[in-house]
């Protein structure tokens, strides 16, 4: 199955490179329908034309980002080696609201395999 998701320039460019291999999301209804071996299509919030394929590895769920931010490393999930010290679990509150977070749940989404696809222009 392919899952289609927007991503902002920083964490896309983070993936491209291979320096971001954990996307967190919220555990909600569409991000259930996500499985291991699934495709994931991340579309560059500035850039449209700018697309990325990569394949779901593994999931790991949480109840809540702090148990998150407990198990996962941090530097897989987009955070810069200058910003692991002060990293925390309330940056996701800017995305997420705590109500969501502990409706649904939150999920680190582990990909593999990326590669840039072809312009859409």
């Amino acid at each position: 199955m392919t899952h289609h998701m927007n991503l902002n320039p920083q964490p896309f460019s983070m993936i491209a490179e291979g320096k971001k291999t954990i996307e967190l999301r919220l555990w909600d209804e569409k991000r259930q329908r996500i499985s291991a071996h699934d495709t994931l299509i991340f579309t560059n919030t500035a850039d449209p034309s700018a697309v990325l394929q990569c394949k779901v590895k593994a999931l790991h769920l949480f109840p809540d980002f702090a148990e998150l931010y407990r198990e996962l490393p941090l530097d897989k999930c987009g955070y810069l080696p200058a910003e692991l010290e002060t990293a925390a679990p309330e940056d996701m509150d800017a995305y997420y609201s705590k109500e969501q977070q502990q409706k649904y749940g939150v999920v680190g989404i582990e990909i593999t395999d990326i590669s840039t696809l072809p312009s859409t222009d």
